[in-house]
Parts: C-alpha cells; sequence; structure tokens
C-alpha cells in the first residue's frame, strides 16, 4: 500500500512509545492522525507536539476495551475526517499476575485480555467494515509480541497468551480480507528484536477499578530502571531498540503489504525453528526451559509490563534475576 498525504492514520496506545512514534511517523508522511489513549494528559500533550510540527490531528481519549467507546472513537475520526486508510490496534497493558498460574488472581486475566485481545478485536469491528466499504486502499496492523506471538515466556504467561491470540486474530483476519477480495490489507507487529522503552512497565497506573487486584501484592512492581539495573548487577547487558525503529518498520511495511511485520534476529529464528520442530516432532517444549528463569527464587516475579520484548530470552538460564506473573 502507497502511504501519501491525505491519508488518515488512526493509532491506539499513541500518547507514548511505540504508539506515539507510529504517530510522529505517520505524520512525517502527511498523513493525517487520529490518537487515542486512556491518558488524558499524555495524549493532549501528544497532540500538541503533533499539531506544532503541523500535522492534522484528532485525539480522543478511549478505552478499548469498551466497545462502545471504541465506536464512538471511529466515529470520531470519520466524522473528522471522512475515512481511515491505516489502524494501528496497539494499545496494551501487562496483567500485573504474581505467582504460578494456579495462583493469579482471575482480574489479571480478565484486564490483561480486555485491552490486549478484545481491544483489538473492537478496533476491528469499528474499523475495518468501513475501511472495506470506503473502497480505497487501507492497512491493520495488530500489535503482538515475541512473547506469546513466537514462544512463551512462562513467567509472563498472562501476557502472553494475550499476544499469542493477537497473531491468530491476525492471521484470521487476513484470511477474511482476502475472501472478501477487499483492498484492505493485514500484518501483525512484533516490535523490537531487543526491549523498549515505554509506558507499559508502569500500566497498572491505569487499571480500571472494575478489574482492581483483589489481594495486596507480594512484591511492589518493578519499574524498568529497576529492572534494567537487576540484569546489569547480574552481568547482563541489556539491550534497547528504539521505538523510531519500530515505527519505520511498520512503515515499510505497510508500503511492501508485509504480514510478519517481524524485524531480522537470529534468536527470534532459532525460537521459531525450535517451536516448529518441537510440534513437527510431538515432543514436550522443552525449548521453554530456556526462559524459566525462576526455579528457585518466589520473591520477586511480577508480571512484565512491556509490550514485545525478548532480551531477557537472549539471558542465560536460570542465574538471570526474573520477571514473573
Amino acid at each position: 500500500m502507497e502511504l501519501r498525504e491525505g491519508q488518515v492514520a488512526v493509532v491506539t496506545g499513541a500518547a507514548s512509545g511505540v504508539g506515539l512514534a507510529l504517530a510522529r511517523r505517520f505524520a512525517a508522511e502527511g498523513l493525517a492522525v487520529v490518537l487515542g489513549d486512556v491518558e488524558e494528559d499524555a495524549l493532549a500533550a501528544a497532540a500538541d507536539e503533533l499539531m506544532a510540527g503541523g500535522a492534522q490531528v484528532l485525539a480522543r481519549t478511549v478505552d478499548v476495551s469498551d466497545p462502545e467507546a471504541v465506536r464512538a472513537f471511529a466515529d470520531a475520526a470519520y466524522d473528522t475526517f471522512g475515512a481511515v486508510h491505516v489502524l494501528c490496534n496497539n494499545a496494551g497493558v501487562g496483567s500485573g499476575a504474581e505467582g504460578r498460574m494456579w495462583e493469579h488472581e482471575p482480574n489479571d486475566w480478565k484486564w490483561a485480555f480486555s485491552v490486549n485481545v478484545w481491544g483489538v478485536f473492537h478496533g476491528i469491528q469499528a474499523f475495518v467494515p468501513r475501511m472495506i466499504a470506503g473502497g480505497a486502499p487501507g492497512h491493520v496492523v495488530n500489535t503482538s509480541s515475541g512473547d506469546g506471538g513466537i514462544a512463551p515466556l512462562p513467567t509472563a504467561s498472562v501476557y502472553a497468551v494475550t499476544k499469542a491470540a493477537v497473531v491468530t486474530m491476525t492471521e484470521s483476519l487476513y484470511a477474511h480480507l482476502r475472501a472478501e477480495d477487499a483492498r484492505v490489507g493485514a500484518s501483525v507487529l512484533f516490535p523490537g528484536p531487543h526491549m523498549l522503552r515505554t509506558g507499559l512497565w508502569e500500566s497498572h497506573r491505569n487499571r480500571p477499578g472494575r478489574y482492581a487486584k483483589q489481594r495486596p501484592r507480594r512484591t511492589p512492581y518493578r519499574t524498568l530502571d529497576q529492572w534494567e539495573a537487576a540484569m546489569k548487577e547480574a552481568g547482563h547487558e541489556v539491550v534497547f531498540t528504539p521505538v523510531e525503529e519500530v515505527a519505520e518498520h511498520v512503515v515499510d511495511g505497510i508500503r511492501a503489504d508485509r504480514f510478519w511485520m517481524l524485524p531480522e534476529s537470529a534468536h527470534s529464528d532459532r525460537q521459531i525453528r525450535a517451536r516448529a520442530r518441537s510440534m513437527l516432532d510431538r515432543a514436550a517444549p522443552t525449548y521453554l526451559e530456556n526462559f524459566i528463569l525462576d526455579r528457585t527464587d518466589r520473591t520477586d516475579r511480577t508480571d512484565r509490563t512491556d509490550r514485545t520484548d525478548r532480551t531477557d530470552r537472549d539471558l542465560p538460564g536460570p542465574s538471570a534475576p526474573t520477571r514473573a506473573d
């Protein structure tokens, strides 16, 4: 799909991180941008920045877990600009779960699914029929993660399950669009290939009351800076991918109509092959063993709240500090 001035791009989770980088990159291409986020102040700041640079901007607070709110968001986009050509279902959260899966609070799963899975589905339902009916070329980008989208990090199982769902949802969307001979394409995004500096490490700040935790946490939430410091203390250097590189990868992928927006990474390729080989051999998923970093330490397990990254998988074995759900 060609990107050109006069088109319109919608981005959720647009107030910071990958979402803001996407909005900036689309604006640089001359597209009008529709920004959605739950954080009103950060959203206003993002909109002001883009408009100061000359972009056409519509910003709306939206909770993507609420289908009515997403439909109203779509109405606002179409009422303002008359069309949507690019849809990035990018909003995402961690879960805040602690311990083993059988110890998790149901609300941890409900919250993560409401945003990471239902939020993507709500975006598809609210925008895609109108994009098809408009008849112009279009593209949908759904944000997954190497954690779950490629292979799960067992210490972040809630998040991994939601991101695996996004991959399957996008594969199905692609097939449905092809069956309709639609001029709208679909891609699944794996931001990376390394860690990202995003606000999702503190996504608990936006956790709604209806999904509140029902018992006190055993450990405090860990920030990205604290996690990075722990890695360095253990002798592991952490590599970061700038969010601007992720946005560039998306723009290139849209232009190439590339389904798998998966940056080149020898590590990712090894994990894809290992998982496929396990399935073909009908063998146990022993490739997961390298990801289990908390076999002995049960005092520091908090669900990872970064959305995308696999740097902690690159670290060697169980001696590395852990983040877990």
